[in-house]
């Protein structure tokens, strides 16, 4: 999708930081966005500074986690501005601490918001760009679903998990004209690490389980090199370009390396079958 001029795009976790700056990269690009997110107040502030300025935005309270709701966001979107032509699937929730350590309730929580979130917009989004045979779908991930990510291994499941599923969707898409992106940022500056304050009361409990690996987290984060603009910059990039993986942050890029080279040395010293 090389021109993005009047097309309509689609952000949850709009509302803030990575969400909130692919809207202001979709508006630049000449695209009508509607804003999906769970938190009601921060919805409404972002799409009342957005109108002041003239911008063809909708907002829709949406807690990604119910099939109906996201459907209910698919049918305003079409109702207000037209059938999606750009999905972002980008709401995303990140507590801290040790696997063995974290509860159930949060392991459902994560699961719910991180993975079902997707699934619940690709079923809502995703057969109507298929019949009109365009569009394009961004997923965003994380460099922790690509190598293991101690003290977020929680969070680094419910991305490697989302690894596997947009390759996945981008195969079986390759034909119909629907592309996908995979987005995968390292630590950006957003407030990802408060996520807590989403919570949902029937899913209540610790989000961070270790005080000293919170605040060595959010340390990361707000001392991160990477802003969120530059990272929508890249993945609305790849949207023009067709390109699936959008890999943002060159810091981390050791740590892939080491990954693969561990995979490649146990490749290499397997058996002969």
């Amino acid at each position: 999708m090389t021109d993005l001029d009047g097309r309509v795009a689609v952000v949850t976790g709009a509302a803030g930081g990575i969400g909130r700056a692919l809207v202001d990269e979709l508006l630049r690009a000449g695209c009508k966005v509607a804003l999906a997110d769970v938190d009601a107040d921060a919805l409404r502030a972002t799409v009342a500074e957005l109108r002041a300025d003239d911008a063809p935005v909708l907002g829709v309270e949406t807690d990604v986690r119910f099939a109906a709701a996201s459907e209910r966001l698919r049918q305003e979107t079409e109702r207000e501005l037209g059938p999606a032509d750009v999905v972002c699937l980008n709401a995303g929730v990140s507590p801290s601490g040790r696997v063995i350590d974290t509860s159930e309730a949060t392991w459902r929580w994560l699961f719910e918001v991180n993975v079902l979130g997707v699934v619940h917009g690709l079923r809502a989004f995703g057969p109507g760009l298929v019949e009109r045979g365009r569009g394009h779908l961004v997923i965003t991930a994380s460099t922790a679903g690509l190598i293991p990510t101690p003290a977020l291994g929680a969070y680094s499941a419910t991305k490697h998990a989302l690894v596997g599923l947009a390759g996945a969707a981008r195969r079986e898409l390759a034909a119909s004209g629907v592309g996908v992106s995979l987005l995968c940022p390292a630590n950006v500056r957003t407030r990802i690490h408060e996520s807590e304050r989403n919570r949902p009361a029937e899913l209540a409990g610790v989000s961070h389980t270790d005080a000293n690996v919170a605040a060595r987290y959010r340390e990361a984060v707000e001392t991160s090199p990477r802003r969120p603009a530059e990272v929508a910059a890249a993945a609305v990039d790849a949207v023009r370009d067709n390109r699936f993986l959008v890999l943002p942050s060159p810091e981390v890029d050791p740590m892939i390396d080491a990954w693969i080279d561990e995979i490649r040395a146990a490749m290499a010293t397997r058996p002969p079958s």
